[in-house]
């Protein structure tokens, strides 16, 4: 059901959770945030699962182990099997051990999570340059990182170590707002040493090649609220994507995507996976979903009607991806989107 240029969100008859046999759902801003439930995300998640869906969780974020993610999604009231959670911890160790010998030893910067991947993958976690690692392995570590770990990574890396990173997510959201993510603390190394490192998780194939290695799903659903990582990551991998909007990801950059950051289906939050989605349809030069019509004038997009908010954003996808072809729009969406209050 992917393309590879999509000039408007698509609709679906029947609920995406009966249109799909697995969901491959991101964590941070999509199930939770700072720890916490993310409204209506619980019992969405739960009647997706009743309804015969499989519920896969596929994180960028290496610190922890699947078993403490999936104890965590038990506590907050979706129960989850170890088996059910996919990390960037998991992908990286997959990509290291393809290219390194069994017992080999890889410097860790980051947490407990990229350590058990390595482990399961026959490698050896060290902690300081000075026990001869061959390669360095970086992932997400928590907002109590020792400034001192990049410093042993850039060590390794000058005297020959190979350098994998998890992913390169630039920010993660939290419960206070976004914070920086492993992606900055990637350049902190990258700036240091001048290296480039293999980085395995989304939006990159590795990370799709150890999801459906693990899930082995055969119709799968990304669902994510991150355009850079799980939307173009389900477009790297030719599948089907369910942009949420409530982490990183708003209206008016949802507008202006470029192809490979443009989803299947956009809704509010997880009630999504539940519903049909309404068709967008151009209609006299404009583009019109539920109560709404968006139409390209001069350099700006307007949007008139009324109904429900995501109909209009829909709409306004539909005008403004049309206009843009294969690049990004830059039209004036400011009213547009002020109209919304989403």
């Amino acid at each position: 059901m992917s393309q590879q240029y999509r000039f408007r969100p698509l609709g679906s008859g029947v609920a995406l959770s009966e249109a799909y046999d697995t969901a491959l759902l991101d964590l941070d801003g999509v199930v939770y945030a700072g720890g916490h439930a993310i409204v209506h995300a619980v019992e969405s998640l739960g009647t997706a699962r009743a309804g015969g869906m499989h519920l896969a969780y596929v994180t960028n974020n290496a610190l922890r182990t699947p078993d403490a993610v999936a104890e965590h999604l038990t506590e907050l009231g979706v129960p989850a099997d170890p088996a059910d959670v996919i990390t960037s911890a998991q992908a990286v160790a997959r990509l290291m051990a393809d290219q390194l010998p069994s017992g080999a030893k890889v410097l860790v910067v980051g947490g407990e999570g990229l350590r058990v991947a390595l482990r399961e993958r026959g490698l050896v976690p060290v902690e300081s340059a000075d026990d001869d690692p061959v390669a360095v392995a970086q992932g997400f570590g928590g907002p109590d990182l020792p400034w001192g770990r990049f410093a042993e990574a850039a060590y390794a890396i000058s005297r020959g170590a190979v350098w994998f990173a998890s992913n390169t997510d630039l920010t993660i959201p939290g419960a206070r707002g976004i914070a920086p993510g492993n992606g900055a603390a990637v350049e902190v190394v990258r700036i240091a040493t001048g290296a480039e490192p293999q980085v395995a998780g989304k939006p990159l194939p590795p990370m799709h090649r150890e999801t459906v290695l693990r899930t082995g799903a055969k119709r799968p659903l990304v669902v994510g609220d991150r355009l850079d990582t799980d939307i173009e990551g389900a477009f790297n991998g030719g599948v089907d994507s369910l942009l949420v909007l409530t982490g990183v990801t708003d209206a008016a950059q949802l507008i202006a995507a470029e192809p490979k950051y443009r989803p299947t289906y956009v809704d509010r939050d997880l009630r999504g996976l539940l519903t049909g989605q309404p068709e967008v349809t151009e209609e006299d030069g404009g583009f019109r979903c539920g109560g709404w019509t968006a139409v390209v004038r001069g350099e700006a997009l307007v949007l008139e009607g009324e109904g429900d908010a995501i109909d209009g954003l829909r709409a306004l996808c539909g005008a403004a991806w049309t206009h843009a072809g294969d690049g990004s729009c830059g039209l004036d969406a400011g009213k547009a989107v002020a109209a919304l209050d989403l």
